[in-house]
Formats: C-alpha cells, structure tokens, sequence
C-alpha cells in the first residue's frame, strides 16, 4: 500500500511539474496565488449579477404563472422519463418547484455570490453556486439556454478546482493548482478561437466578404445607442473591424500559451475585444466573465505592481498547505477528463458528430446535461434583417393597443439603451421569436396566452401594460421590419428606428371558445 502510494505520489508531482511549466510558474518564474484571489473575487461578483439579474424575472419567466412554468417541465419528465429524470434534467427543484423555492434559490445564490467575494469558504460557496445555477438553468429552457450561461457554469465548475481550501479568509489555502489554472486558460481559448473560426467555417457570405459589421450593429438582439452612431461608419472602416475581429478572436487566442510578455499581449486583446463589444451591445454578464477569465494570464508580478501592498504582502507571505494524496488526485482525473472532453468539443468544431467513435460519444451524451464542457461560437451566422413583433391586445377585435417591452425596440423615437450587465431574458427572447415562426415557437404561444389571463408576474416583465383594469379578449402579434434610421432621417425625425409592417405573426388568438374575432 505505501508501495502504491509513493508511486501515485510521484505521479502526481510529474504532472504538477508538467503543469507548472505549461503556466510558465516552473522552476519559480511566475506565481498565481494573487492571480486566484483576483479571479475569484471577480467571479462572486458576476455570480452575484446573474443572481440579482435573474431574480426579479423568475416567476414571469417559469413560475407557476409564468410562460414556461417550471412545474409543467418536471411534471412531463416524471411521467416520461421515469428515473432517467434526475440526471436530464439535474436540478434541486425536484424537491419543490413553487414561487419560494424559485426565491430562495436566487437568495442562496446572492449569498454564496458575497461570500465568496469576501474570500470565506471559497470552495463550498463555489459548489453550492454552480449547484443553484445549474439547477435553475435544467429548468429553464429557453430562458436560460443562452452561451453565457453555460459558459459561467463552466467556468464555475473549473474554479472548484482552483479555489483555495480555507474557511477563513486568513485560513490556510492549498497551493494554486498549475493544471486547474491551464484548463481555464484552455477555456479562454476555446471561448475565443471558436467564436473567430465558426464565422469562417460556417459559409456565411457577411462573413466572408468582409460585410458582416454592416448588419451586426442594428440587427444584433438588444441594440445601444452607440451602436447607432457606429453604424454611421464608412463601409472601408467597417471591414476593417472585421478584420480586426479575425485577427482578435482567431489569432490572439494562440498567444496565451506563449512566454509571460505574450500572454500579456493576449489578455489585453481579449479585453480589447470584449471592451468593444461592450461598448455597442448587450450581452450581460458575458463580456465581465470573459475579462475575468483573460485576467487569469496576468501573474502576481503584475498583480502586486496595482493591488494594495498590505494585501499583496498578505496573499503572498501565506504559506499553502500541501494537499493530502486522495483528494490531489482526484482532483487531476477530475481535470485530465474534462480537457479531454473539452478537447473534443474543440474538435467537433470542425468535424461532425457522427465522426465521433461510439465509445467517445457515449461519455459525451452523458455529460451534456450538466452544461459544464461546452462549444461556443457567437454569431456564427449574421442575420441581415431585422424583423420586430409588436404584442397587440383588443376587448373587440378592432381597436388595438400595443405592449411595450421594457427594453426591445417597440417605438421607434425610443433611444435604445445600455441595459448591461443586467439580461431581461423574455426581450431577448422576442428576438429569436421574430426569426422564426409562431407555429414552431410554443414558449410565444404560451406568452399570448398568460396575457390573455392577465398573469401579473408576466405583465411585471413588460413596460407598458395598455389593460391595466383587466386582461384583453382577444391577442395578436404583428411582425415589422426595422432598421436603424439614417443621419437624415435622425435629423428630420428624431426616430431612432424606421419599421415597415409585415404582416401578422400570429393569428388573433383569445382564451374563449371562439378563436378569433
């Protein structure tokens, strides 16, 4: 047994060395520890985001009430996929799906989030946020099925690996892991390379000709006001941010795994790139997160040139404590699995499924629903138009009045607006709608539907209910395509927006025994 030990012990110190080098911290060249503190307090704080972003939207989206319920999603699972159910759809609120559990999950996680930015039991708040996360994204669906979030639970699951081992913020912490540091850059740079590449291997025309920016600003889901005056650009300057984008998110990624003054040319592309995305668009917590984990190439050296000298001083002179043999090697095969599987989402970036043999596929199946080992790839293919639903109500089938949403361009003098990191789900959601149909969209279906019943925690979700004393007979919605008004058309109107009717999106619907007016 000591026999197995000492050999299991030597094993584990090659990979450690092996992985010290890959990090550039071999032979003392480069640390971590004030690296770790940095992200991990940057990671409670967008933990703490998604929370509080989350929260006041639940009931609409899958309460009891809400267009999705959560309940119905369980109920159907347990009727057809017997005991299957716990690992499709891993989720705490098999225990109860009602309002409160809904509540308390998002109040758990605003306080593990602040926990874990005070440095208290990192480890186990890490835990019990991915667990809540999870759970709440397994019952979802659609409003919790977006990039962002599988990326956070990605990340999430990797920091497990990372954290220090303390309670206390002045406990005693195990060394920063070298592997666990390498799989979050492995990560970054997945994250980056294959939202660069799927623009080229998916055939897109936009992207290819050098066009895409001329749509991206105006038809992307939430626009900014900036995005407005961006597109103003001549068209010379908008390929030249394509370009740019190609060399930001297709070349730099490979610099991460280069020498310390390389790396550091990577992570400020990375934020580079991320700072201009912020800058025109919406996309909540995902350009933080993705900063946050760029941040991981910055070592100590750097840390402790901008942090407080008492903390660095404080961070650095702590000693760690070596690990015990079995959780360190549980640890490493936990590791060495996920970049294997990791690896094979890189790989299917470029080949298809069924390329995969059957024993490699299987474990790949399995994994799936804990959206912990991902592919990524924004805007694979730009949408070149621009098609809006407007929401219409009517007590007799002839006078409508329109919903507003809070932050969906609706009125077109409306100035669109910063709403980051903040993600109101049901109007990113609207944006999907209207690239699709009503008949293949059923989550609309059932939105129509909860107006009509004049569901409150739905109508909490909108800007402007135009029934405020009671709920419309009858519900329609009307499909317009809108582009960004000109400089001229700004100037002679002062629209943001210039929209052209369609047609119906849906047909006039109603909860009574008639089916239209």
């Amino acid at each position: 047994m000591e026999w197995l030990a000492a050999q299991l012990q030597a094993a584990l110190a090659g990979v450690d060395e092996f992985s010290r080098w890959l990090v550039g911290a071999a032979d003392g060249k480069a640390s971590y520890e004030l690296t770790r503190w940095v992200f991990l307090r940057a990671l409670g704080v967008i933990y703490l985001i998604a929370f509080l972003s989350l929260w006041p939207q639940l009931r609409g989206l899958i309460g009891p009430q809400g267009i999705l319920p959560a309940q119905d999603l369980l109920a159907a699972a347990r009727r057809q996929l017997g005991g299957e159910r716990f690992h499709l759809v891993p989720t705490l609120f098999w225990i109860d799906a009602g309002p409160r559990a809904l509540h308390l999950a998002c109040a758990l996680g605003v306080v593990c989030s602040v926990l874990l930015i005070l440095n208290v039991a990192p480890l186990p708040n890490l835990v019990f946020l991915w667990v809540l996360y999870l759970s709440l994204a397994a019952v979802g669906r659609e409003f919790l099925a977006y990039q962002w979030d599988v990326l956070l639970l990605e990340a999430g699951f990797l920091a497990m690996l990372f954290a220090p081992g303390h309670l206390l913020p002045r406990g005693a912490a195990r060394p920063v892991s070298a592997l666990a540091l390498f799989l979050l850059w492995w990560l970054l740079f997945r994250l980056t390379f294959q939202s660069g590449i799927v623009k080229l291997t998916s055939g897109d025309p936009t992207w290819r000709n050098l066009t895409a920016l001329d749509f991206h600003f105006w038809t992307q889901p939430l626009p900014t006001w900036t995005a407005w005056y961006v597109n103003l650009l001549p068209v010379g300057a908008r390929k030249l941010m394509v370009v740019g984008t190609y060399l930001l998110e297709i070349g730099v990624p490979f610099l991460i795994f280069g020498p310390r003054p390389v790396r550091l040319a990577a992570c400020g592309g990375v934020i580079l790139m991320q700072l201009l995305i912020f800058g025109t668009g919406n996309y909540n917590f995902f350009n933080l997160l993705t900063i946050a984990l760029a941040l991981l190439l910055v070592d100590d050296a750097v840390w402790a040139s901008v942090l407080p000298a008492r903390l660095s001083q404080a961070l650095q002179g702590a000693v760690p404590t070596a690990g015990a043999l079995f959780p360190r090697l549980a640890t490493t095969l936990v590791a060495v699995l996920l970049l294997a599987a990791s690896s094979v989402k890189l790989w299917l970036t470029f080949f298809p499924y069924g390329s995969l043999p059957r024993v490699i596929a299987r474990p790949m199946v399995w994994v799936e629903p804990f959206r912990s080992v991902n592919s990524y790839g924004l805007f694979r293919v730009m949408t070149t138009e621009r098609p809006e639903i407007v929401v219409e109500g009517s007590d007799d089938g002839r006078t409508w009045l329109a919903y507003e949403f809070r932050y969906k361009p609706g009125d077109p003098s409306r100035r669109p607006a910063f709403v980051e990191p903040h993600q109101p789900r049901l109007d990113w959601q609207m944006w999907f709608a209207a690239l699709g149909r009503y008949d293949y969209t059923p989550w609309f279906q059932a939105f129509l539907a909860r107006l009509l019943e004049g569901s409150p925690p739905v109508l909490t979700l909108m800007a402007k209910n135009p029934f405020p004393d009671h709920p419309p007979k009858y519900a329609r919605a009307q499909l317009y395509e809108y582009r960004f008004t000109t400089w001229r058309e700004r100037r002679d109107t002062r629209a943001w927006w210039s929209r052209t009717l369609v047609g119906a999106y849906s047909p006039v619907v109603t909860l009574g025994p008639r089916a239209g007016p």
